[in-house]
């Protein structure tokens, strides 16, 4: 079971006439130290090498047909990771190995098109620059780092938020020196410039409206009436 830190804190804003409560008082797993957001990454944290060969978001791959010199191709997936190659249709590859796509592309071409097809797949050019967006946006996937690029603005490259998810429940996922932090983000407060659009750095995964993720928090949303900074976590297994 993860054990949840709290080690960067957030202000809160007093209500008229009431003392603003003191953040961790009666909880010893509470711990606010700062009031700062997410720490940045350094340069080893945002090229992650034990990253899993995957293929993601503009990904190139090279797609061979054994005995098929027609069907000898370049292929650069989407924005959602999915890819086109001719007979087999659209293949919905975000997540997927080149040999799972290699044996996808056979099993559409078998029997109809050729009796045994040999296929192959390899990387030919991987976006290692990439930040995850997952839950509640309407085109979940991986998309490049390009500049500068902050929380809604990630968002919005994923076409932005779906009609029904929840503005307050929105996690970033970081890690920084072998620690993995998790920071609650309401992108409402961002947009009434209650504080600033924080930016996003390679490896970062965004989680909107995922209630499982938001568990991570629940034991001081309680405490307080009203965020007015982001609530950062360290979970440490």
């Amino acid at each position: 079971m993860a054990r949840i830190l709290i080690i960067l804190g957030l202000a809160v804003l007093g209500l008229s006439g009431c003392a603003t409560p003191r953040v961790g008082e009666g909880n010893s797993s509470l711990n606010v130290v700062s009031t700062e957001g997410l720490p940045q990454p350094g340069r080893e944290d945002t090229f992650n090498v034990n990253r899993p060969s995957v293929i993601g978001a503009y990904d190139k791959l090279d797609i061979e047909v054994y005995g098929v010199e027609d069907l000898k191709r370049e292929v650069q997936a989407d924005g959602s990771g999915r890819l086109s190659f001719p007979l087999a249709g659209v293949i919905e590859a975000a997540g997927l190995t080149t040999t799972e796509v290699a044996q996808e592309i056979a099993n559409r071409l078998r029997g109809r098109y050729i009796r045994d097809p040999q296929v192959t797949v390899n990387m030919r050019e991987a976006v290692s620059q990439v930040v995850t967006l997952e839950g509640e946006v309407k085109r979940p996937g991986l998309y490049p780092i390009g500049g500068k690029m902050t929380l809604v603005r990630a968002i919005a490259t994923a076409g932005g938020l779906s009609e029904n998810a929840n503005l307050s429940d929105v996690v970033v996922f970081r890690e920084v020196n072998g620690k993995r932090y998790a920071g609650l983000y309401n992108i409402q407060a961002i947009r009434r410039g209650m504080y600033d659009d924080p930016e996003i750095y390679s490896n970062d995964v965004i989680t909107v409206g995922d209630s499982k993720a938001r568990q991570l928090f629940r034991d001081f949303l309680g405490l307080v009436p009203l965020l007015t900074t982001p609530l950062i976590l360290i979970a440490q297994q």
